[in-house]
C-alpha cells in the first residue's frame, strides 16, 4: 500500500511538470507570436502609458526616450513596428524614421505630430513612415494605423479634417508649457499672457479638432 502511494505522488508530480512545461511552451509561442513595437518618445508620461497600454493589448512593447537610445535598440533587435514623435530634443523624428528604415526597411512607423501640421509628417511618409497621427493619439488609434495599408502615394497630399484654431492653440499651450517644466508663471510670460487667462485656458478640456 505504501509503494502505491508512493507511486501514485510519484505520478501526479510528473503531471504538474509536464503541466508547467506545457505552460511555458504556451506562453513563448504567445510572446513568439506576439508583434513587437518600439515607442520613441521625450514625453516620459506619455512614453510608458503607451507602452503599458500597448502591452496590454498583446503586444511587446519597448520605450525609447530619444532617438540615440531607440537606433541602439533598433539595431540590436529590428522593431516590427515603431511609433516616433516628431518633436524631439536631440535627434529629430524625422532623422529618427530614415535611420530605422535603413537599420530595417520592412519595420512599420507610424509618427505622432504635437501641431496637427501635415506638412512634416508628410516628410517622414517619404523617408519611410507608414502613416501619421496628430496628438492627442489614443492606444486603439496608434494600433489601427499600423493595421491599415501604407499611405500610397506621399506626394499626393491626403485627405485630413484641419484641426479648429482652438485646437491649435491648446497644443501650442500645452507644448510651451511642457517646455517650460510646467511651471505656469514661466509659461504666461513666454506666451505673453496673464497667468490667470492661462490657468483659465489649461482648465478646459482640449477640444476635439
Amino acid at each position: 500500500m505504501r509503494k502505491r502511494c508512493s507511486d501514485r505522488g510519484r505520478d501526479n508530480l510528473s503531471l504538474s511538470r509536464c503541466a508547467v512545461r506545457a505552460y511555458d511552451d504556451r506562453v513563448e509561442a504567445e510572446s513568439s507570436e506576439a508583434r513587437t513595437i518600439l515607442v520613441v518618445e521625450d514625453d516620459e508620461v506619455f512614453r510608458e502609458r503607451m507602452v503599458r497600454a500597448l502591452g496590454d493589448r498583446g503586444l511587446l512593447a519597448t520605450g525609447a526616450a530619444d532617438g540615440a537610445q531607440a537606433l541602439a535598440l533598433a539595431r540590436e533587435d529590428s522593431p516590427e513596428l515603431a511609433l516616433v514623435d516628431m518633436r524631439m530634443p536631440g535627434m529629430g523624428g524625422l532623422e529618427v524614421v530614415r535611420e530605422l528604415h535603413a537599420i530595417d526597411p520592412t519595420t512599420r512607423i507610424v509618427v505622432l505630430t504635437g501641431y496637427g501640421s501635415i506638412a512634416t509628417a508628410l516628410d517622414a511618409v517619404r523617408l519611410g513612415a507608414t502613416h501619421y497621427l496628430t496628438k492627442p493619439a489614443e492606444v486603439d488609434e496608434v494600433i489601427a494605423a499600423f493595421d491599415r495599408d501604407p499611405t500610397p502615394d506621399a506626394d499626393r497630399q491626403p485627405e485630413y479634417e484641419p484641426p479648429s484654431l482652438a485646437r491649435v492653440e491648446w497644443e501650442h499651450i500645452n507644448r510651451v508649457l511642457a517646455d517650460c517644466g510646467g511651471n505656469i508663471s514661466k509659461a504666461a510670460r513666454v506666451l505673453n499672457i496673464h497667468r490667470r487667462s492661462l490657468q483659465r485656458k489649461l482648465a478646459k478640456y482640449p477640444p476635439n479638432r
